[in-house]
């Protein structure tokens, strides 16, 4: 399975965000990576293309997407009715790995990437052993049997405190519906969805 396996810090550092979730590294040095530190000339203008090309890149890294298939998600959002740039960040949420991320049942995308890969999630009652899983209105995410007494998954699902209109977590039998496609203002991440439209529409 592809997927990005380099420097974490760095790429939060190039952004200024905590794409991947907390970063001490962020706390310590807010300014990007380089051995020349805060470098006064890194604040230049950025042209137009460099603005987008860095936005597209903040939203295939926050969802953990490759370049090939962040494409063709967009391709596919373009032809769907409604705003391109909602539907593809809509694409991106209803990906089974963002769920078990937005559920709670991991606490980052990249744990909930392996918990998919390594056979503990179920759609519908059915094992899913594929991250990019599109999740569709009414399915139900859950924890194979095997798998509740994890303490991975336990310890996720203590400390989480989010909530997100478009799930419903049951927390007896840990399993979680996904009751709608969610709205661009439910949708917490901050990427400007419109940037990316536009740099792939030159």
């Amino acid at each position: 399975m592809a997927r990005y396996i380099g420097p974490k810090s760095k790429i939060a550092r190039r952004f200024r965000e905590p794409i991947f979730g907390p970063d001490k590294a962020l706390d310590k040095r807010s300014y990007g990576p380089g051995q020349h530190g805060p470098n006064k000339r890194r604040g230049g203008k950025q042209s137009e293309y460099a603005i987008q090309l860095a936005e597209k890149q903040k939203a295939k890294y926050t969802y953990g997407i490759l370049e090939k298939q962040f494409s063709n998600m967009f391709d596919h959002a373009q032809r769907m009715k409604g705003i391109t740039g909602e539907n593809l960040l809509q694409m991106c949420e209803t990906r089974l790995d963002n769920t078990v991320f937005r559920l709670g049942i991991a606490p980052s995308r990249n744990g909930a990437r392996q918990l998919v890969s390594h056979r503990h999630i179920t759609v519908n009652g059915e094992l899913v052993n594929i991250p990019s899983y599109v999740v569709k209105v009414g399915d139900v995410i859950g924890v194979r049997e095997k798998s509740k007494s994890l303490e991975a998954i336990s310890s996720a699902l203590s400390a989480n405190t989010k909530k997100y209109d478009w799930l419903d977590w049951n927390n007896s039998d840990m399993s979680g519906k996904f009751l709608s496609l969610p709205s661009r203002e439910m949708i917490p991440e901050n990427i400007k969805e419109q940037l990316i439209v536009e740099l792939y529409s030159k």
